[in-house]
């Protein structure tokens, strides 16, 4: 029984293949049709090197080899006026394969065919048959620019056809000997199909590997994006989290600091509690999930967020790492919303850190100004005095993702952000964050 199932089912998967292969078959005459019958305009672009120099260089050959073609044709007294217009369009096909690549082989082809037919009485031994030299080389440039423009599968096909076509002149009665060609003319017909079949499938491969470098690019600078707006995301949780946990335990100590509080006291502070706590719930159901993606966010998941406090410390790490650096303060300090206060320091070391891999041996200065409205920050490193030192790029250790972490943190407040190079040759950062105080947003 086994063996009955095996076979039944190596029978129905033979079954299933010839179907498909039936299916195949049958869709080969469409998918020619599609391919060979078309006049689509596929114009050959311009070359980066030499312009339009080729396309005059085509124009110049098919005007000698049509007047060549001529003269050996008059020689061997074919040149009737059927042959002569054969004559003049297959030199038209191959300034028509510019634009227009399968109309002007289906043109040269027909033009090769018909004047083989009918100069079969007349072309003696003494010229090529049933090409001539100059047809021969005429087509071979049609051939050339047919391939380097269409899939391989249509070069294959034409390149075909125009062998049988002179198999045919060749096999056909005739009582008069020819001189034939058809050995060397398909050896040239074929040459040109496989350098313009290369040439075009080296053409793709490139456009194919800088449209993937792009898209790569693209990528990875949304990725760094997104790493970066999880991270903010990590740290406002931490923030906010913090700051709720507190208004909870308030409010549940509250109480036990008044002597005989009221019914309606205790109620306002309980709901308050159960706020704090409900909203706690919430956040950390959305963003807790980014900690359990980043692993190294759990090794530091209960370290205290960064705030401009500790700037004096950060600017004393980056000078015992070899930075010069000098800090100026302008207005008068106060407490900030801890999201702009990380914020603000994120920014300022990132300035730092950048200003350690990109330019070793420069001055930075780092000001800071409180304002009515916002806090101004403002990093600038005068140019580098000597190469980028490997060394002193791994000591930077400032986290985040550069401009792009900078901008997002900055958008994220509403604030606005410049960056680039100075006049000398520094670099320099802005930001203006826009905060109320500690008080007024309490």
């Amino acid at each position: 029984m086994l063996r009955l199932d095996a076979t039944d089912k190596g029978e129905r998967v033979g079954d299933g293949y010839g179907r498909a292969l039936i299916v195949a078959l049958r869709g080969v005459p469409r998918t020619l049709r599609h391919d060979l019958l078309t006049t689509a305009r596929d114009p050959l672009p311009r070359q980066a090197w030499f312009g339009w120099l080729p396309h005059g260089h085509l124009v110049l050959l098919a005007v000698l080899a049509g007047t060549a073609n001529m003269a050996a044709y008059n020689h061997a007294a074919v040149l009737t006026a059927p042959v002569q217009l054969l004559v003049v369009l297959q030199a038209a096909a191959l300034v028509l394969a510019l634009s227009r690549p399968l109309p002007a082989w289906w043109l040269s082809t027909t033009a090769l065919f018909l004047i083989a037919r009918i100069g079969d009485s007349t072309v003696g031994p003494d010229m090529a048959w049933p090409w001539s030299i100059w047809g021969i080389v005429v087509h071979t440039f049609v051939v050339l620019l047919l391939a380097l423009r269409v899939p391989l599968r249509v070069t294959v096909v034409t390149l075909v056809i125009t062998v049988l076509s002179g198999v045919v002149n060749t096999v056909m009665p005739t009582g008069f000997p020819h001189n034939d060609d058809i050995t060397g003319g398909s050896l040239s017909f074929a040459t040109a199909a496989v350098v313009g079949a290369s040439l075009r499938i080296s053409r793709v491969a490139r456009t194919r590997l800088v449209e993937q470098e792009v898209l790569t690019a693209e990528e990875r600078a949304r990725r760094t994006v997104l790493e970066e707006r999880g991270r903010i995301a990590r740290e406002l949780h931490d923030v906010v989290a913090h700051h709720m946990s507190v208004i909870s335990i308030q409010a549940q100590v509250a109480p036990h600091l008044v002597e005989n509080p009221s019914q309606e006291l205790k109620e306002n502070l309980a709901g308050i509690r159960q706020n704090a706590v409900e909203a706690l719930t919430e956040l950390r159901r959305v963003l807790g999930v980014l900690r359990a993606e980043d692993q190294a966010a759990d090794s530091v998941r209960h370290t205290p967020q960064p705030t401009l406090d500790r700037l004096d410390d950060l600017l004393d790490n980056v000078r015992a790492a070899g930075l010069t650096v000098d800090a100026g303060t302008a207005g008068e300090r106060r407490a900030l919303a801890p999201g702009v206060e990380l914020s603000a320091y994120r920014i300022v070391q990132e300035a730092l850190s950048n200003a350690m891999r990109h330019a070793p041996g420069a001055r930075v200065r780092v000001e800071t100004g409180y304002r009515p409205t916002g806090i101004h920050l403002r990093i600038v490193n005068t140019p580098p005095t000597r190469p980028t030192d490997p060394a002193a790029a791994r000591l930077s250790r400032g986290p985040g993702h550069g401009l792009l972490g900078m901008r997002e943190r900055t958008a994220m407040l509403g604030g606005e952000l410049t960056a680039g190079p100075t006049p000398d040759g520094g670099y320099e950062v802005t930001a203006t964050l826009p905060t109320e105080s500690s008080e007024d947003g309490t």
